[in-house]
């Protein structure tokens, strides 16, 4: 088994009803998200503690498998300029070390100011400390498969109807 980095238009050619799991990989915890079957829309799944390498490989896999997913979207955290720093190492490490265990596509995306968003989304409904500290993770996992979910719907022609428009 061996997954693959590719391209986010590589995502089209996955089976109808494929779902897809994004990811926000930190240092203490994984942020997961789940989109629907349509692969429209985005929801917070949970959250995985890290342990080692190994334990959250499987955790994620599993997770993976029971809701029937095709593809991985992974957060890279570009530096604010662009640049890759300490963090995107890690990501891509990562996903070098998961490759070999798994068969599932996998892109990356920007999720440049993701924590930042949900951050401020949740002060803006109010949510105590303690409570964006339990759903911050999965939060920005969600927003980072919903900016891939919206570039993915960009990409797909428009279904040709068969009438002539002049």
């Amino acid at each position: 088994m061996t997954s693959a980095v590719v391209p986010l238009e590589s995502l089209l050619d996955l089976p109808a009803h494929a779902r897809l799991l994004g990811l926000d990989l930190g240092t203490k915890t994984i942020g997961l998200a789940l989109s629907d079957v349509e692969r429209r829309i985005a929801t917070p799944l949970e959250t995985i503690q890290r342990i080692k390498f190994g334990v959250d490989a499987a955790a994620l896999l599993k997770i993976a498998d029971k809701h029937q997913v095709a593809g991985l979207v992974i957060g890279l955290p570009l530096n604010m300029d662009g640049s890759e720093g300490p963090r995107v190492q890690s990501t891509r490490a990562f996903v070098r070390n998961l490759s070999p265990l798994s068969d599932l596509p996998i892109v990356f995306w920007d999720e440049r100011m993701s924590t930042l968003a949900v951050t401020r989304t949740l002060l803006d409904a109010d949510a105590s400390r303690a409570k964006r500290a339990a759903v911050v993770d999965k939060m920005a996992a969600a927003y980072i498969l919903q900016g891939a979910l919206d570039r993915l719907l960009r990409l797909v022609p428009p279904e040709d109807d068969g009438e002539a428009y002049e």
